[in-house]
């Protein structure tokens, strides 16, 4: 088992608390970032060698600069970064307020893209390392109640694919962690729910509503049994591009993408019926970059 060290945002609670304490406990170095003050003390506390605490709000470009370029000045090098801190926002599109709109971007999005770049350069002097992107199931399915949540997600996913092909000559590896339900705090501690508006009383967005409010449902993922995956995900050569984890996720991904395929293939041919006539002239778009991908 080598060595690594780690950078973890969100590393006082759900994933970010279990994959800390699983890797501090194997050996691993950790710089664990949080937002509540006394969170992580008690990690500081038991690993005061290998544990590195770092306060790092991710809707702040400043402090995310500054917390990546001190943590790689004190260690020389981190071996992973795993982009953790989220939350989800939830309700109809139309119930939420512009302010927890932008907020929800700029955490789960900008902060998860800003964070990623700001690593890529010491990444690249270092000459490789693995990027863990956090999403979701939300982030290959998406359900009524969840409009911008699973937007931050797609987004994120969607950059982090095409980040992949970017960042490959340099040996830099990323994987997209898709769980589904887990039992974290993340469902009934993390999670905002937005004020309701009476007129989607009894249409599917208070199915989400009511799973909130009343909480009466747990994830059927075991959070210390994921995050062990994801440690062991970083050991795989060539890294997974995409990490499902649970059968729930597996399950509901699976559908989604049998849907969309199934939707697809019935527009081949009025899909074809919008191409310009050829006459000699060569094609750039997204297929010739697929195939241009297929060649080498």
């Amino acid at each position: 088992m080598t060595s690594r060290t780690w950078l973890i945002t969100g590393a006082n609670s759900g994933f970010g608390r279990h994959l800390s304490e699983q890797l501090l406990s194997r050996g691993d170095r950790v710089v664990g970032t949080f937002r509540a003050a006394g969170s992580v003390a008690d990690l500081s506390a038991r690993w005061p060698d290998a544990f590195r605490a770092a306060h790092l709000d991710v809707t702040d470009p400043a402090e995310i600069t500054a917390v990546v370029d001190e943590a790689w000045a004190a260690l020389a090098r981190i071996d992973v970064v795993v982009s953790n801190a989220g939350y989800g926002l939830m309700g109809a599109a139309e119930e939420l307020t512009d302010e927890q709109m932008v907020h929800q971007i700029a955490t789960n999005l900008t902060g998860s893209i800003r964070l990623i770049r700001a690593a890529l350069p010491h990444l690249r002097r270092q000459g490789g390392g693995r990027i863990l992107q956090l999403s979701s199931v939300g982030g290959q399915a998406a359900w009524p109640g969840g409009s911008l949540y699973h937007a931050t997600k797609w987004g994120v996913e969607g950059f982090a694919d095409a980040l992949a092909g970017e960042v490959a000559p340099f040996g830099i590896d990323v994987t997209i962690v898709e769980p589904g339900g887990a039992r974290t705090n993340f469902r009934y501690g993390g999670s905002v729910l937005a004020d309701g508006i009476e007129a989607y009383n009894g249409t599917p967005v208070a199915g989400i509503r009511r799973i909130l409010t009343e909480r009466t449902t747990q994830g059927v993922g075991d959070p210390a049994l994921m995050a062990a995956a994801m440690i062991a995900s970083v050991d795989q050569d060539p890294a997974p591009r995409r990490l499902v984890l649970g059968s729930d996720a597996y399950q509901a991904i699976e559908n989604a993408l049998n849907t969309r395929l199934a939707d697809v293939r019935t527009q081949r041919e009025s899909a074809a019926a919008t191409d310009a006539p050829l006459e000699g002239v060569t094609t750039g778009g997204p297929a010739d970059l697929d195939a241009e991908k297929r060649d080498r």
